[in-house]
């Protein structure tokens, strides 16, 4: 397999290279004229149009033209292409996108600019979006809660959709077949007329599934066919006033079959067999009217509402009793305010305020909740003296069920010559519990623990002892035991606090000629109130009360390298590197001073040592990916290829020490592996495009990593009117 890999490998550099050579010989002389290329803009980092090369922040900005010819249909696909983007597996089999080594509950997802819901598990599933009609994704690192508030600790990634700009009525019409059945299917209109302008778009996906392990019995995924339609109206009453209007819906079904191991009534192990159907419903309605005053001022009114819905029913195969039934369904409400003010010479204030209304019903919820939050904004954009360009701004967040919050940020970039600059950052970030840290109350029928929200642990614990299902020790009287169970329950008259984190970001870009650009930025996030599982009770079956705590004393800190060098006009080479340590300071501090223990072959006890602590689960220390794109004008054709790499990482701990080490058991360990995806591109006639590719060429599988199911080969046809 290696050899083939290097054979392969090998081949694409000769045939680069001669393509190279072949476009360099006719050029008798070099161009002296410096020709710029107009730089892409992008609205997340400071809610205003700025080109990316002038920002201060660390931003990474995915075309789509990006998308479309590296053959990527879902968003996930693509942002795990990225550098310092890590699309990671937790123990529970989700998926979601690190930032900076922070997981994705803390990542705050949009769609032109206003927020998605639906995170059953913490992490958002960016499966659901499709990538047939994005004009770019923006994506923020950092803290970002100054604009953003909840969820923006880790960062923001906007997807943004296409905006309808010809007079004539335009459209595309694609389909594309691969390996597991997947069929991928695209219809697109959009046309300006006048003072209206409309798009609309449909996709349709499905797949057979893939099954990983087996000798189980149910699939590693499971046979699905989702749906999904946007459409986008703008009305321009004048120059100066301008309506936008957006509806998106998504539905998917899927099978779900899965078996477990039980008890029957002759006290015999048997093996259950379960089938079934999930449903998810994802739609939102946007309604936008910008005004624009004058030419310093402009506002705009916003009205958001997304609702997320999901179902799972699951019966047992031989007796069709009832295995799972749950339920889930978020709404979120909100408008908002807010202006731009361009001073002469001086900067742009931006300020906003905004009210937003939240429920979620849910299975193993007593009742359907809520929160409401209000919060105002600010920012200022200016530059000083010429070559200093400074961002400060700040959001207060008053929330129904977490203390008030403050999220300040700083940024600044300094050119210190037209080829190098010097940029950095400081911000607050924050989290607020969620409904499920909150209110959440499961007990498993099969193994017998409960898990608790925060606010429904004095009921329930009261319950459960009542019940006499909690075990407080021998021979406890009623009265001894009510008050052991007040004494738990006194831990949780403090509300649970919101997450916090404070980032920093610095680092440099330099860009010395037209073809080369180099960006490093170094970065550190320091963790505050973590929200994690903790033991609050045993019950009489052996089995654990959880419940959630604050934890303090958590970092992530690196390095990343990103450098794009155009070898000629049609071909382009990029590469990207992180580096990165994430690490629990109080156990970081114990391994440092000898106290942790763990044992050795000869189950000795001996310190852990700083060489062989790893820190959090599922961090990779080194991540890198290196990309090739040549265009062909000749053929009308493109071809590309992109190698994604992860070094070793852990899934979990074996040795009780609450963090990943060498001798945690290697059955959890995943090793380093590399991906390399490829796709071409040929154009025919006038109107249509033929593109043909493989995602995991040397088809690398591993049953820990779900998401990739071996080699996916692909043949897509496009069509434009």
């Amino acid at each position: 397999m290696k050899a083939n890999y290097l054979l392969i490998l090998t081949l694409y550099f000769f045939a680069f290279a001669k393509a190279y050579t072949q476009e360099i010989q006719p050029q008798k002389k070099k161009d002296t004229t410096r020709v710029s290329e107009l730089d892409e803009v992008v609205l997340t980092a400071t809610r205003t149009e700025r080109q990316l090369s002038s920002l201060p922040l660390p931003v990474t900005l995915v075309s789509g033209k990006t998308i479309k010819q590296s053959g990527s249909l879902r968003i996930d696909d693509i942002l795990a292409e990225q550098t310092g983007l890590v699309l990671a597996t937790d123990e529970s089999g989700f998926e979601g996108i690190q930032i900076q080594g922070i997981d994705s509950d803390y990542t705050l997802v949009l769609i032109d600019g206003v927020p998605l819901v639906g995170r059953r598990a913490g992490n958002f599933d960016l499966s659901r979006l499709t990538a047939g009609n994005i004009k770019q994704i923006e994506v923020v690192k950092g803290p970002s809660s100054s604009l953003y508030g909840s969820e923006a600790l880790a960062g923001v990634i906007n997807i943004i959709t296409k905006t309808p700009k010809n007079e004539k009525l335009k459209g595309e019409a694609s389909y594309r077949v691969g390996s597991f059945t997947e069929q991928d299917i695209n219809l697109s209109f959009q046309q300006k007329k006048g003072k209206i302008r409309y798009a609309i778009f449909g996709n349709r996906f499905s797949s057979e599934g893939y099954d990983l392990t087996p000798e189980t019995v149910s699939q590693t995924v499971n046979p699905f066919e989702n749906y999904t339609f946007n459409g986008r109206f703008y009305y321009d009453f004048s120059d100066r006033l301008k309506l936008f209007a957006s509806g998106r819906y998504f539905d998917q079904s899927q099978d779900s079959g899965f078996s477990f191991t039980d008890t029957n009534t002759n006290g015999e192990q048997v093996i259950i067999t379960a089938a079934g159907e999930a449903n998810e419903q994802d739609w939102n309605g946007h309604v936008r009217l910008d005004q624009e005053w004058n030419d310093n001022l402009t506002t705009s009114y916003e009205l958001y509402y997304t609702n997320y819905i999901a179902e799972s029913l699951a019966r047992d195969t031989d007796t069709d009793t009832i295995i799972t039934d749950t339920f889930f369904d978020q709404q979120l409400v909100r408008p908002e305010i807010r202006s731009n003010y361009t001073f002469e010479n001086e900067g742009t204030l931006t300020a906003g305020a905004g009210y937003q209304y939240e429920s979620l019903d849910r299975s193993f919820f007593d009742e359907q909740v809520s929160f409401n939050s209000q919060y105002v904004y600010a920012q200022y954009d200016f530059n000083p003296i010429e070559n200093l360009n400074i961002i400060v701004g700040g959001r207060f967040d008053n929330h129904s069920e977490y203390s008030n919050q403050l999220s300040p940020k700083v940024a600044l970039r300094y050119n210190i010559t037209d080829e190098l600059a010097l940029k950095g950052s400081v911000g607050y970030g924050f989290k607020a519990p969620d409904f499920r840290q909150l209110y959440f109350n499961f007990t498993n029928s099969t193994v017998g623990y409960t898990v608790l929200g925060y606010n429904a642990v004095p009921n329930e614990l009261q319950t459960l002892f009542e019940q006499g299902q909690l075990a407080l020790g021998q021979n406890i009287s009623t009265v001894e035991g009510q008050a052991n169970v007040n004494e738990i329950i006194s831990q949780f008259d403090d509300a649970l606090k919101a997450e916090s984190s404070v980032g920093y970001n610095i680092g440099f870009t330099y860009h010395p000629f037209n073809e080369l650009t180099l960006d490093i930025n170094a970065f550190r996030n320091n963790f505050s109130d973590l929200i994690d599982t903790q033991v609050i009770a045993r019950k009489t079956n052996g089995q654990n009360v959880f419940s959630y705590k604050n934890f303090d004393r958590i970092y992530t800190e690196g390095l990343e390298l990103n450098a794009t060098y155009k070898i000629t006009q049609h071909i382009k080479i990029s590469g990207g590197y992180q580096l990165l340590y994430a690490f629990n300071k109080d156990i970081k501090d114990q391994v440092e001073n000898g106290e942790l223990f763990v044992r050795d072959e000869d189950l000795t006890s001996i310190p852990l040592s700083e060489d062989d602590h790893f820190g959090f689960f599922n961090r990779s220390r080194h991540t890198a990916n290196l990309k090739l794109f040549y265009n062909i004008p000749k053929w009308t054709s493109n071809i590309n290829a992109r190698v994604i790499y992860r070094s070793k990482y852990g899934l979990g701990d074996t040795n009780g020490n609450g963090t990943f080490d060498a001798f945690d058991d290697d059955a959890i360990v995943v090793d380093g592996f590399a991906t390399v995806n490829i796709a071409a591109s040929k154009k025919l006639f006038d109107h249509f495009e033929i593109q043909a590719g493989a995602d995991n060429l040397f088809d690398f599988q591993n049953t820990n990593i779900p998401g990739i199911p071996g080699t996916r080969g692909y043949v897509k046809i496009n069509y434009q009117f």
